[in-house]
C-alpha cells in the first residue's frame, strides 16, 4: 500500500490547452479518494496521468514516496478498472484473471493461489472456465476488478468502472467496491460523473471543474459546507437552489456585514412549508409549477412572484425566480397552488457574487 500525492500537476496539449492546471491532491495510505465533476473537467486525464497513460507537462506525481513522472505505467505498481471491462473474449473468466501475472513469469502454483482467491472473494468461482460472453454486465466488472486484485497492487485506479450498467446493478456493485476496498485497505482513486456514487464511496471527496479542484474533504462535510456555487449545485439531488441577493437583503436577511451582491444558497430539504418566516431566515411565495413523487419523498417545482396580498418589502422575502422544495411523503399542493415556503436561519449558505468564495455570516 502506499499514499498518492499530486503537486502543482498540470496538463497542456499541442496547441495550448490547459487540461490540467495546476492540481494538488494527497491521498493516504489506504484511503478511497474520488474525482467528481462533469464531462471535460478533467478527471479522467487526472487519473490517467497517475497510471502513466498520459504525459505530465508540469508538477509531480508521487506514489509512495517515489516520483513516478518518468516511470513507465508497468513499474508503477498500479492496476486499473476500466469502463469498458477490457476483458479477452477468447480467454476463460481464469485465464483473463491470470494474464497479467503470467506475463511478469509468476509461478503457475501463485498464479493459481491468486486468481482462487480473488474469486472466491468476488464470488465467482463458479464461473472461472466461462467466458465474457457468457457473463452479465456485472459479472464481467467484477472479473475486470478480480484482474486489478491478483495484482495485489498499491494502488487501485477505477475510471467510471460502472458506467456501462443499469441502475440497479450500479447500486449493487457500489456497495460491492467499497465493501471490498475496506477488506483489501489499498489506497484507491476512483473517477465518476456521478456525484451521489461519489458521495457514497469516498472518504475523501475531490470536486473538479474547468481543470482545477474546486474543493476537498469529507464528502459530507463539503454537502453541508460547499466552497463555491458550482460544488452547491453539482453536489446534491435536486441542487442547492441559488439566489441572486443584494446587498441591503444580505444584512437584513443574515445580520452580515455585506456591502455588495452576493448569491443566497437554500437545499431543496431545508425548506418547509408554512406561513410563517423564520427569525432571521427566508420566506418564499411559490406558485407550483410541476410535481414529482418518487416515493418516500416528493419535489415540488414552483416559481417565485412577488405575492399582490404581501407587501414587497417584507423582511427576508426574496425576489423571483424558480426553487425546488423536498418534501417527505407523497402529500403534495395542487399544481398552480400558491404555497409559502421558508428556511431558517442555520440552513441558509451565502456566496460571493462571483460565487468563488463561500462566506461565513
Amino acid at each position: 500500500m502506499a499514499n498518492v500525492t499530486l503537486r502543482n500537476v498540470r496538463k497542456t496539449y499541442t496547441g495550448g490547452f490547459e487540461a490540467i492546471k495546476g492540481v494538488n491532491v494527497d491521498v493516504a495510505d489506504g484511503q478511497f479518494c474520488v474525482l467528481v465533476g462533469p464531462s471535460g473537467c478533467g478527471k479522467s486525464t487526472l487519473l490517467r496521468m497517475v497510471a502513466g497513460l498520459e504525459t505530465v507537462t508540469g508538477g509531480e506525481i508521487d506514489i509512495g514516496g517515489r516520483v513516478v513522472n518518468q516511470i513507465e505505467p508497468a513499474d508503477r505498481d498500479i492496476a486499473m478498472v476500466f469502463q469498458n471491462y477490457a476483458l479477452y473474449p477468447h480467454m476463460s473468466v481464469f485465464n483473463n484473471m491470470a494474464y497479467g501475472l503470467r506475463n511478469r513469469g509468476m509461478a503457475e502454483a501463485e498464479v493459481k493461489t491468486r486468481v482462487e482467491e480473488a474469486a472466491r472473494v468476488l464470488e465467482l468461482a463458479p464461473m472461472l472456465e466461462r467466458k465474457p460472453r457468457q457473463l452479465s454486465g456485472g459479472q464481467r466488472q467484477r472479473v475486470a476488478m478480480g484482474r486489478a486484485i491478483v495484482r495485489q497492487p498499491k494502488v487501485f485506479l477505477f475510471d467510471e468502472p460502472l458506467s456501462n450498467l443499469d441502475a440497479k446493478l450500479r447500486i449493487a456493485m457500489r456497495v460491492e467496491i467499497r465493501k471490498l476496498q475496506r477488506r483489501l485497505n489499498t489506497t484507491s482513486i476512483y473517477v465518476t460523473h456521478d456525484q451521489l456514487e461519489a458521495m457514497t464511496l469516498a472518504d475523501v471527496l475531490v470536486v473538479m471543474n474547468g481543470g482545477q479542484v474546486e474543493q476537498i474533504g469529507n464528502p459530507l462535510a463539503i454537502y453541508e459546507k460547499p466552497a463555491t456555487t458550482f460544488v452547491a449545485s453539482f453536489i446534491g439531488a435536486p441542487p442547492m437552489n441559488l439566489m441572486s441577493t443584494r446587498a441591503d437583503e444580505i444584512k437584513s436577511q443574515l445580520g452580515g456585514g455585506a456591502t455588495e451582491a452576493g448569491i443566497l444558497g437554500i437545499r431543496p430539504e431545508d425548506f418547509v412549508i408554512t406561513d410563517q418566516t423564520p427569525a432571521g431566515g427566508v420566506a418564499l411565495p411559490l406558485t407550483v409549477e410541476a410535481i414529482e413523487r418518487v416515493g418516500a419523498e416528493t419535489f415540488v417545482y414552483g416559481t417565485r412572484a412577488q405575492d399582490e396580498q404581501r407587501v414587497a418589502a417584507t423582511p427576508g422575502e426574496l425576489p423571483p425566480g424558480e426553487v425546488i422544495v423536498r418534501i417527505p411523503g407523497t402529500e403534495a399542493p395542487a399544481i398552480g397552488a400558491r404555497i409559502r415556503v421558508a428556511a431558517v436561519r442555520a440552513k441558509l449558505h451565502l456566496f460571493s457574487g462571483d460565487g468563488r468564495t463561500r462566506i461565513e455570516a
